[in-house]
C-alpha cells in the first residue's frame, strides 16, 4: 500500500527522472544551435507554420516554401531578440518536441513533423490547447504565438489578410 510519503518520493524521483531525460535530449539533439533552429527543429517549425496559418500560404508550391523560408528567417531572428533565458527555454521546448519520445509524450503525435499531415498537426494542436496540463497549453500559446506575431507583422502578409495597413493621421 502507498502512503503519502512514497507518493511524494515517487513524485521527486519522476520530476528529476524527466529533467535529466530532457536535459539529455536537448545535448543530443539542440533546439537551437548558434541561436538559429537546427535541422529537427526548422522541420518541426515548419509543419506549424503550415498548420498554424493553413489558408494564408500561396498556393503556388515555389512561392509558398520561398514565403515559408522567410517566415522561418523571421521567427530566427524574433528568437535572436528573446532574452537568453527565453532563448534556452524555448530551445529545450524545441528539443523535446523534434525528439521522437518528447513528440509523442508532449503531443501524441506518432509521426515526425516532416511527415505529418497539416490536419493531424492541427489535431495535435487543437489537444494541446484545450489540455487539462499547464505545461501543454503554454507550448501551444507560445509556438502558435511566435508564428502568428511574425506572419501578422510582416507588411508583406498583410495584402492577403485584408488589412490595408495603419492609417495615417492628420
Amino acid at each position: 500500500m502507498m502512503n503519502r510519503r512514497r507518493w511524494l518520493q515517487l513524485g521527486v524521483g519522476s520530476a528529476v527522472l524527466l529533467g535529466l531525460a530532457g536535459t539529455g535530449v536537448a545535448l543530443l539533439r539542440p533546439g537551437l544551435v548558434d541561436g538559429k533552429l537546427s535541422p529537427d527543429a526548422r522541420a518541426l517549425m515548419r509543419k506549424l507554420a503550415l498548420s498554424v496559418l493553413d489558408g494564408l500560404w500561396p498556393e503556388n508550391a515555389v512561392q509558398r516554401e520561398a514565403r515559408l523560408d522567410q517566415q522561418l528567417a523571421q521567427v530566427e531572428a524574433n528568437i535572436a531578440a528573446f532574452p537568453a533565458e527565453v532563448r534556452a527555454q524555448l530551445g529545450q521546448v524545441l528539443s523535446l518536441l523534434s525528439s521522437s519520445a518528447g513528440r509523442l509524450a508532449l503531443t501524441g503525435l506518432k509521426a515526425d513533423w516532416a511527415e505529418a499531415s497539416v490536419a493531424e498537426v492541427q489535431a495535435v494542436l487543437d489537444g494541446m490547447r484545450l489540455s487539462s496540463l499547464d505545461v501543454r497549453q503554454q507550448i501551444y500559446h507560445a509556438l502558435r504565438d511566435l508564428h502568428c506575431l511574425v506572419f501578422f507583422s510582416d507588411a508583406s502578409n498583410w495584402p492577403q489578410v485584408g488589412y490595408p495597413g495603419p492609417r495615417e493621421f492628420a
